[in-house]
C-alpha cells in the first residue's frame, strides 16, 4: 500500500473530525501517535507525506513526541511551586545532550508504539532517528556529564534546572583532510530545533564593559551604580529533559544573546546599512560559538563575556521565580542549590554578590552568607593551565563592577586566611583571588573555592591530588568543604538506548529494573560462568561491530574486519590524554609484522576519535601522526588482514553509540594523576569492554569494582610520576633501554610515514626526547607488554568473554543516579520531589 493511501486509512480510523477527544495530544496509543503525527506534517510542517522531505517527517515526529511530554512538564513546574522545593540549578558552559528523540522515547515507553505506528504509514523509524541534528553544544566529557546528571535528576525527581548557552553554532564539525583536521561550522540549527520553546516574556538585560559610580541614595545608604557601556538582551530556551518512565520532566534552559534594539532605523536611513544592524551582530557573538578561540585578545574577551552573559541570565532567572513563589530574596539560598561545573560559571559568586547588594540591597555580610551557601563547586582537572585566568585590565573593561566586588571578598577573605596562617605571606599570596606575579590576573577556581560552601573533586584520586597540589591551600583552611563524587553516566542512553541487542538480553535473564537502578546489574554475574549465556553475548558483540563497520565504512571508506579486535580511543584530542602513545605501539606493531613475515598477532582494528581544540598545534599533529600511520597500514597487503587504523571523524554522542557497544578494548592511557575522572572508560565498562589502562582518574576505581583480572594495568603511578618529577625526568633514559622504541622513532623521523617528509612530526619527536612532559617514553615499555597480555587473552575466547560480562555485571557504581544521590544527601540537600498531576488532560 503506497504511503498516502496508509495515511489515509490512518486518518479514517481515527475518531470523527468535532468528536476528537482533547486529550490526544498527550495520548499514547498508536491511533493517537498516527493521527498527532500526521497534524504535525500538514499543520506544522505543511507538507502531505507525498511530498515530505525525511526532516519533515522527523520534525513531525518530534513535535508529536513533545507534546507527550508538555502535560508533565506543566505539571512538574507547577508541582515545584507549589511545593517551593528546593531546586538544583546546575550551572555549565556545555550540555552535550546528543539526540534528543531516541532518548525521549525511551523515557515515555513508547519506542514500540511509535515504531509500529510509523511503519503502519509506510515509514522507518531508524530512518527518521538518523535526521536529527546533534546540539554541539559540548566538546567532551564535561558537557556529556551535565547531560547525564540532568537526565539523572529527572529520573530520581529532584527538582532541577540545567543553564547554560544556546550556542548557534556548535564546537565545531570535524572533517579529515590528507590526515589533518580541519573545522568547518557545525550549523546545527539550520532546520530549527523542535524539542525547544522559546520564552521572550521571560528575557533579561545584560549589562557589560563601561563604569561605576558611588553615590548615596535618600535613606542615606552608601551605594555603587554600574553604567554600562552596552546592555544586550538573555532570551532563555526551554528544552524538556524527562526522567525514565516517572512523572518528572525537567529543564534545560538555555540563553540566546540578542540586541536591545536589534535594528537604528535613523542609521539605515542615513544609509548606513551595515551599521544599522551592528548591535545586533555584537550582540549575538555572545552565543555565536562554544570556546571561541581564545588566543588572541578579542578571543578573551568574548569567552569573558559568554561566561557572565549566561551566568548573569540565570541567576536574574532564579531570582525571578524566587519572587514568583512569593519567597524573600533573603532566603534564596534555601530555595536553590547551585553547582558551578568547572570554573567556567565561577563568576556567579561576584554576579550573586552584585545583584543581592546592589540590585536587592542585602547587607553585604547578609548576602555573602547567602552567597556562600547557594554555590558549590566541581573541580574537573589536575592541570594548573586550564584553570581559568583572567587579566587584570581585560576583566576591569569587561566587568568593573565585579572586580571591585571581587577586591572586597579578596581583602576580606585574606583577612580571614592572615589569621588561619599566621605570619605565612608565602601562602597568603598563593592563595590570593589575583595572582600578583608578573601580569596580574583574576583567578576564578580560587573565586570558586572561596564563594562556595563545599568543593569536590570527581574520582577518589582526583579529590586526593586536589587535596595535596592543586587546591592544598584552599584544603588546609577549610578541609571540611572538600569532598569526592565519582562521575558516573546514565545507563538509559549508554546501555538501553546505545545496545539494544544487549538490553534485551540482560532483561529477559534479570528483568528490566536495572534501567533504572543500575545497581541491579550485578544480578548478571552468575550468567559469566553459562556457556550458553556467553555465546549469546559474543553474538551480541559481534553483531554491533558489524554495525560500527558499516559506520565506518560510510564515514571513512576503510573496510574492517568484524572478527578483528575493536581496540578503541575516542575521546578529545590532548597530549595528557595520550594518543600519540597508542600511536607509537601500533607503528611498532607493524614494525614487527614486516620485520617478522611469520609472527603470529590477533587481528586488530585500531579506533580514534575526537576534536583537537583549534589553536592547539600539537594535538592535531597527533591526529596527523595517527592517520598517517593509518595510510600506510591499512594500504600494505602485507598486514592489512591483521592490522587497520580508523581516524572516525566528527567523533560525537551519535558516533558513541555505535562506538560503545562494539568496543572490545577501551583504551584509558593518560598519564596517572592528569585525568580528572573520565566517563567514556565507564560507557565502555558498561558495555563489557575490557579496560587497558594507567592508575589515573576512575580507572582505579573501575579496577577496584570489576576485578585487577579484568583490567590490564600498565605505567607509572601517581606517586611514581611525582617522584620522577623531583627527582629529574630523562627520557632519553628509556629511550636507551628499549631498541623497539629507538627503531619506532627512526622510523617515524625518517619520513616513513609522512612521504618523505622528515620534518612534519619533528615537533612532536623533539619534544618526547627532550621534555616528555607526560612521560610516554617512560610507560611505553610497560604499555606494551600490556598489548601482549591483550593479544593472548584475547585468544582465549571463552575466558575473554567471561571478563566481558564480568566487567558489565561489576559497574553498578559509575551510574550518574549514584553521583547524584550522594550530590543530593552530602552538597545539595535536595530531596526527591514527586510529581503531582495538576494539568486537566
Amino acid at each position: 500500500m503506497a504511503a498516502g493511501a496508509q495515511a489515509a486509512n490512518a486518518a479514517d480510523s481515527t475518531t470523527p473530525a468535532g468528536t476528537r477527544p482533547e486529550h490526544d495530544r498527550s495520548s499514547l496509543s498508536r491511533e493517537s501517535l498516527k493521527r498527532a503525527f500526521l497534524d504535525h506534517l500538514l499543520y506544522t510542517q505543511g507538507k502531505s507525506l507525498d511530498i515530505a522531505s525525511k526532516n519533515d517527517l522527523y520534525q513531525s515526529l518530534a513535535h508529536t513526541v513533545r507534546d507527550r511530554l508538555v502535560p508533565s512538564w506543566f505539571d512538574t513546574t507547577a508541582t515545584y511551586q507549589k511545593r517551593n522545593a528546593r531546586t538544583v540549578a546546575y550551572l555549565s558552559a556545555e550540555f552535550l545532550m546528543g539526540p534528543y528523540l531516541g532518548n525521549n522515547l525511551l523515557s515515555l515507553g513508547i519506542s514500540h508504539e511509535i515504531r509500529l505506528a510509523m511503519s503502519e504509514l509506510g515509514l522507518d523509524l531508524d530512518e527518521l532517528l538518523r535526521q536529527e541534528e546533534e546540539p554541539g553544544l559540548g566538546n567532551g566529557g564535561l558537557g556529556r556529564l551535565a547531560a547525564c546528571f540532568i537526565e539523572s535528576l529527572a529520573t530520581l525527581e529532584v527538582p532541577a534546572i540545567g543553564y547554560g548557552i544556546r550556542y548557534e553554532y556548535g564546537i565545531f564539525y570535524q572533517t579529515i583532510m590528507d590526515g589533518w583536521q580541519v573545522e568547518n561550522t557545525d550549523a546545527w540549527l539550520r532546520y530549527g530545533n523542535p524539542w525547544e520553546i522559546q520564552h521572550a516574556e521571560w528575557a533579561v538585560q545584560v549589562k557589560l564593559g563601561g563604569h561605576t559610580e558611588q553615590y548615596t541614595d535618600d535613606s542615606g545608604r552608601f551605594r555603587v551604580r554600574w553604567v554600562p557601556e552596552k546592555t544586550v538582551a538573555g532570551v532563555p530556551f526551554d528544552s524538556p529533559i524527562p526522567g525514565y518512565r516517572v512523572g518528572t520532566t525537567n529543564t534545560l534552559r538555555l540563553w540566546r544573546a540578542e540586541a536591545t534594539e536589534a535594528f537604528d532605523f535613523h542609521v539605515f536611513n542615513r544609509g548606513d546599512y551595515l551599521g544599522a544592524v551592528s548591535k545586533k551582530v555584537t550582540s549575538e557573538n555572545l552565543s555565536k560559538v562554544l570556546y571561541p578561540n581564545d588566543e588572541s585578545l578579542q578571543g578573551k574577551e568574548l569567552r569573558l563575556e559568554q561566561q557572565y552573559f549566561f551566568v548573569s541570565c540565570s541567576l536574574q532567572d532564579m531570582l525571578r521565580l524566587q519572587r514568583q513563589r512569593g519567597q524573600p530574596v533573603t532566603s534564596f539560598h534555601k530555595s536553590f542549590a547551585m553547582q558551578l561545573n568547572d570554573t567556567h560559571p565561577a563568576i556567579g559568586v561576584a554576579e550573586l554578590m552584585r545583584l543581592l547588594v546592589d540590585e536587592h540591597l542585602v547587607p553585604w555580610e547578609r548576602a555573602w552568607d547567602i552567597t556562600r551557601q547557594t554555590f558549590a563547586y566541581t573541580n574537573h582537572t589536575l592541570l594548573p593551565e586550564a584553570l581559568e585566568r583572567w587579566p587584570l585590565e581585560l576583566f576591569r573593561r569587561v566587568l568593573p563592577r565585579h572586580l571591585e566586588i571581587i577586591y572586597e571578598i579578596n581583602a576580606r577573605f585574606l583577612n580571614e586566611a592572615r589569621i588561619h596562617f599566621f605570619g605565612d605571606e608565602t601562602r597568603i599570596a598563593r592563595l590570593s583571588l589575583i595572582d600578583e606575579t608578573g601580569e596580574r590576573y583574576v583567578r576564578m577556581a580560587h573565586l570558586a573555592c572561596v564563594g562556595s560552601h563545599a568543593i569536590n573533586g570527581v574520582a577518589n584520586l582526583h579529590s586526593e591530588l586536589l587535596k595535596r597540589d592543586l587546591l592544598k591551600d584552599f584544603y588546609a583552611m577549610w578541609p571540611e568543604k572538600f569532598d569526592s563524587m565519582t562521575n558516573g553516566v546514565t545507563p538509559r542512553r549508554w546501555v538501553a538506548l546505545s545496545n539494544p541487542r544487549l538490553t534485551k538480553l540482560i532483561g529477559r535473564c534479570i528483568g528490566e529494573d536495572w534501567i533504572k537502578d543500575w545497581s541491579l546489574i550485578s544480578n548478571l554475574e552468575p550468567y559469566a560462568e553459562d556457556a550458553a549465556f556467553g555465546s549469546e553475548w559474543r553474538a551480541i558483540k559481534r553483531a554491533n561491530k558489524v554495525d560500527l563497520a558499516a559506520v565506518i565504512l560510510r564515514k571513512t571508506g576503510i573496510r574492517v574486519d568484524p572478527d578483528s579486535m575493536f581496540d578503541v580511543q575516542v575521546k578529545r584530542i590532548h597530549e595528557y590524554k595520550r594518543q600519540h602513545l597508542s600511536a607509537l605501539h601500533i607503528a611498532a606493531l607493524y614494525h614487527r609484522l614486516k620485520s617478522q613475515r611469520n609472527l603470529d598477532i590477533a587481528p586488530r582494528t585500531f579506533i580514534f576519535g575526537g576534536k583537537a581544540a583549534p589553536g592547539y598545534a600539537r594535538a592535531k599533529l597527533m591526529i596527523k601522526l595517527i592517520t598517517s600511520i593509518g595510510d600506510v597500514i591499512n594500504s600494505d597487503p602485507d598486514v592489512r588482514d591483521r592490522l587497520k587504523v580508523v581516524f572516525l571523524p566528527n567523533y560525537s554522542v551519535t558516533l558513541g553509540q555505535w562506538v560503545y557497544p562494539a568496543a572490545e578494548l577501551s583504551e584509558q592511557i593518560s598519564l596517572a594523576g592528569k585525568e580528572a575522572s573520565g566517563t567514556g572508560n565507564m560507557k565502555f565498562a558498561m558495555n563489557g569492554a575490557l579496560t587497558i589502562g594507567t592508575m589515573d582518574g576512575a580507572n582505579i576505581e573501575i579496577r577496584e569494582e570489576v576485578g585487577e583480572d579484568q583490567f590490564f594495568l600498565f605505567g607509572l603511578t601517581a606517586e611514581e610520576v611525582y617522584a620522577m618529577r623531583r627527582e629529574g625526568y630523562r627520557p632519553l633514559d628509556y629511550l636507551s633501554r628499549d631498541p623497539e622504541l629507538g627503531a619506532v622513532l627512526d622510523l617515524i623521523r625518517s619520513g616513513f610515514f609522512s612521504r618523505g617528509d622528515s620534518e612534519l612530526f619533528a615537533p612532536l619527536l623533539d619534544d618526547l626526547l627532550h621534555h616528555d612532559p607526560y612521560m610516554l617514553l617512560a610507560d611505553y615499555s610497560s604499555y606494551a607488554a600490556c598489548q601482549a597480555r591483550v593479544d593472548e587473552a584475547y585468544r582465549d575466547t571463552q575466558a575473554w568473554t567471561r571478563m566481558s560480562i564480568l566487567n558489565t555485571a561489576r559497574t553498578g557504581k559509575f551510574s550518574s543516579d549514584r553521583a547524584i544521590r550522594e550530590y543530593c544527601e552530602r552538597i545539595w540537600k535536595a530531596h526527591p520531589v514527586p510529581v503531582e498531576k495538576l494539568y486537566a488532560r
